[in-house]
């Protein structure tokens, strides 16, 4: 029998980092996402800024009441991420919830984890988007049932936006909207515009729509927001950080309104 080498110290001497040199975002997914992670490497720089997601379990179908269920999970999530480190911002990724729940309960519960933290979530980084765009009329598309998208046509017209046009998919599992084709994403977009719109929003963390975006505000001839877009588009002003170089619609030539970015 061999007996094990001896452990030594290493001679070379061990400097960090200095604390503060990476902008840190944090992002509670939902267990069943399988875009928004995707969509969030596409975008974020590699270098200066850093992503940390953590996972809030989720139970298909999207009805309002299972998206509700979400809400007491929400402070145990948040506190997964990066215990004791500096953060610059942390994003709920799910729409439809941030909406059933309202984003001031969701922002509360992640707060409760991470007090004084500012919070985004899809819905009101849509909002902001459209504010910085100057846009009061648009048209809605989700990939949810129309259960599902009934709170979202409420929710934009109690912020003083006119829904001049909404469309569902009527998918119910939220695996099922992240493998819908391009080809009808592109459709449906099409389908739901209508020239009163000043811009088209299209809802769901799950949708995979970020690399459609620019193809489809040519093709349109006005801005198209999508739910991730907007969401990582408000972290990385929270963070000071511009995105990675890329046709990432409108939004991202603009700041939020009050930034000083």
């Amino acid at each position: 029998m061999t007996s094990a080498a001896p452990v030594h110290r290493s001679p070379v001497p061990v400097s960090l980092e200095p604390a503060g040199s990476v902008a840190r975002l944090g992002l509670i997914a939902l267990a069943t996402d399988l875009t928004l992670e995707r969509d969030a490497a596409r975008l974020i720089p590699g270098t200066g800024v850093a992503l940390h997601v953590t996972r809030v379990v989720f139970d298909n179908p999207t009805t309002p009441e299972n998206l509700l269920a979400m809400g007491p999970r929400l402070t145990a999530a948040a506190a997964l991420i990066l215990p004791g480190m500096e953060l610059a911002a942390i994003g709920y990724g799910c729409t439809a919830a941030s909406v059933v729940l309202g984003s001031d309960a969701v922002r509360d519960a992640i707060q409760q984890a991470r007090p004084g933290l500012p919070v985004a979530t899809p819905p009101d980084a849509a909002l902001t988007a459209f504010a910085a765009l100057g846009v009061r009329r648009i048209a809605l598309l989700t990939p949810y049932l129309p259960e599902t998208t009934r709170p979202m046509v409420t929710y934009f017209a109690a912020h003083g936006l006119e829904m001049v046009s909404a469309h569902c998919l009527g998918i119910e599992d939220d695996r099922d909207m992240a493998r819908v084709t391009p080809e009808v994403v592109r459709a449906a977009a099409e389908a739901v515009d209508v020239p009163a719109a000043e811009a088209v929003f299209l809802s769901c963390t799950a949708l995979p729509a970020l690399g459609l975006i620019d193809r489809l505000e040519m093709h349109l001839g006005k801005p198209v927001v999508s739910a991730n877009q907007a969401l990582l588009w408000r972290l990385l002003h929270h963070a000071g950080k511009a995105p990675r170089p890329g046709a990432w619609g409108r939004i991202f030539e603009l700041a939020p309104p009050g930034s000083r970015a």
